[in-house]
């Protein structure tokens, strides 16, 4: 099996080896646009307009009021583009790098905004061709299904790449209760409007429990040249709650909650955690925000999908990766 796995990623057709890209997001030249489609029509560009907060299945979560999005409206297409289109503008989609097709699936009231949750029905992409899709669905199937992963089957495994074409922000998070802590990261998040944020964590994980519990926390946009430290935190998610010392903590605490906040921070907000919802793997969790604050002027981390890197060297656009 051994030999099969490494002819599959021999001719997988993807020039970088990793699946996750880290970059420096403020840099990161000519990325995709993200339109919301309809009857062969450019609607709006949401791609700063919406939250990627769930993989398994793939979820975007809307503000009703700076999306556009009627709560009433059951289906949406968004089309990926390398190219900016006017409103209206008609498109075909066969230009599109990438479609995704999604559902409404729930709705939460947020200081008075309609927060409207999608979920993908279908995706397609053209970021590599269709025989190394594939021989990277093959690669997939086979090796992707061990304990504690979550395997991406079927369609799954390409909506998951088409969402990850945009730089997705990885954070830090920090959740305490009295002198016991942990500290993980997390890139399905974001600041929805001004005063709610939505972060997704799998709901049978020790960290989902230990916010829960909490009922609030401090999550942290991270510079770019901690991209290793942060990737080696992630089995943090599956841990308990330990001594402040086991920790590289900076010497320096949050405002109110006076939670420790990591080394190299680019910026932190405080969240108190108000309503949440079960769906797929995932436990979405809305929080008001109690505090923000930036701490350097650093560019933040975030990474990408190893097929758009691929499409991307294949268009000869410049790339700022990091690579692990």
């Amino acid at each position: 099996m051994k030999l099969v796995k490494k002819l599959l990623n021999k001719i997988n057709g993807l020039h970088h080896k990793q699946e996750y890209l880290c970059l420096a997001k403020e840099s990161f030249q000519q990325p995709l646009h993200a339109y919301l489609i309809h009857n062969g029509q450019r609607v709006k560009d949401i791609t700063n307009l919406h939250l990627f907060v769930g993989y398994s299945p793939v979820i975007f979560a809307f503000s009703s009021s700076l999306s556009g999005i009627n709560p009433a409206q059951q289906t949406i297409r968004v089309a990926f583009s390398d190219k900016e289109l006017i409103p209206n503008e008609t498109f075909s989609e066969k230009d599109a790098v990438a479609i995704l097709s999604l559902k409404k699936i729930h709705q939460e009231m947020a200081g008075g905004d309609e927060i409207i949750f999608y979920e993908g029905t279908e995706g397609r992409h053209h970021f590599v061709s269709k025989f190394h899709q594939l021989i990277s669905q093959l690669n997939n199937e086979l090796y992707n299904k061990k304990p504690g992963n979550v395997f991406l089957a079927g369609n799954l495994y390409k909506q998951v790449a088409i969402a990850y074409a945009l730089p997705r922000t990885i954070s830090l998070v920090t959740v305490g209760q009295g002198q016991l802590f942990n500290h993980f990261p997390s890139d399905l998040h974001g600041k929805i409007n001004d005063q709610y944020y939505i972060i997704s964590l799998r709901y049978e994980g020790k960290a989902c429990q230990q916010v829960e519990a909490a009922g609030q926390l401090v999550i942290s946009n991270m510079q770019p040249f901690a991209y290793k430290k942060v990737y080696s935190l992630g089995k943090n998610h599956m841990q308990p709650l330990k001594d402040r010392s086991v920790f590289d903590f900076d010497p320096a605490t949050s405002r109110n909650f006076q939670l420790p906040l990591p080394r190299d921070p680019q910026s932190y907000k405080e969240l108190k955690l108000e309503t949440s919802f079960i769906y797929g793997i995932h436990k979405l969790l809305v929080f008001k925000i109690v505090h923000e604050e930036k701490i350097s002027e650093s560019a933040t981390l975030a990474h990408i999908h190893n097929c758009y890197a691929e499409w991307r060297y294949k268009q000869g656009k410049s790339s700022n990766y990091l690579l692990r």
